[in-house]
């Protein structure tokens, strides 16, 4: 299976990489600064590009089976960054008739299925108070993947942290049996697994310990 990763250089997108080539994917690494790159491996291509630039992101797309976007809010934010980067990976994936899209996003962009406990309304409202241009444009990004009439699945995060790969986790909504953190690893294990066997579609679950 071909992929192409957005998002590939650094935490859930990075370990996706190293996963997914583990599994046998061919991937597609899609990076700014392919310089800083240091995965190698046969079945990896690093793309350089920026996935604000409608035209590399839709090259990138080309013959690809499936595509992962981890892409995450930069220090400092770029306005929008996420919004339009979503909008040029759905764009691109129509014009190829790419179907598959996993995409990510915080926990804080909540859903009806949600039942947020005080802790999560707590956390909710410090990422209001210290961030709110990042949460808007989380918000923005999965609206515009929820419009879409690509077979996605968008997985939401708590906290994320350096930590082994167990492979065990909950998957459900923000509620009583949810978590506030998870690895970056088991984060890419539940991508790549929900990648192929497709259990949330068109849904947003929350992956946590």
């Amino acid at each position: 299976m071909k992929i192409v990763v957005f998002g590939a250089s650094r935490g859930v997108g990075l370990e996706v990489v190293k996963q997914a080539l583990e599994g046998g994917y061919q991937v597609t690494a899609f990076v700014r600064s392919p310089e800083k790159f240091t995965v190698t491996h046969p079945n990896l291509t690093v793309f350089k590009g920026d996935s604000m630039d409608a035209e590399a992101v839709e090259k990138a797309i080309a013959e690809q089976d499936a595509v992962i976007s981890a892409l995450g809010p930069t220090r400092p934010p770029v306005p929008h960054m996420m919004e339009t980067s979503a909008k040029n990976i759905v764009a691109g994936m129509r014009k190829h008739g790419v179907r598959r899209l996993v995409s990510t996003t915080g926990a804080g962009v909540r859903q009806p299925e949600d039942q947020p406990k005080f802790i999560d309304h707590f956390i909710g409202f410090l990422l209001n108070l210290l961030a709110k241009d990042v949460v808007l444009d989380s918000a923005a990004n999965v609206k515009v993947i929820r419009e879409s009439d690509l077979d996605w699945t968008v997985v939401r995060f708590p906290r994320l942290m350096d930590g082994e790969h167990k492979g065990r986790y909950q998957v459900g909504y923000v509620g009583k049996s949810s978590g506030t953190q998870l690895s970056r690893a088991d984060g890419a294990d539940f991508i790549l697994k929900e990648l192929t066997e497709m259990k949330w579609l068109k849904k947003l679950p929350l992956v946590s310990y």
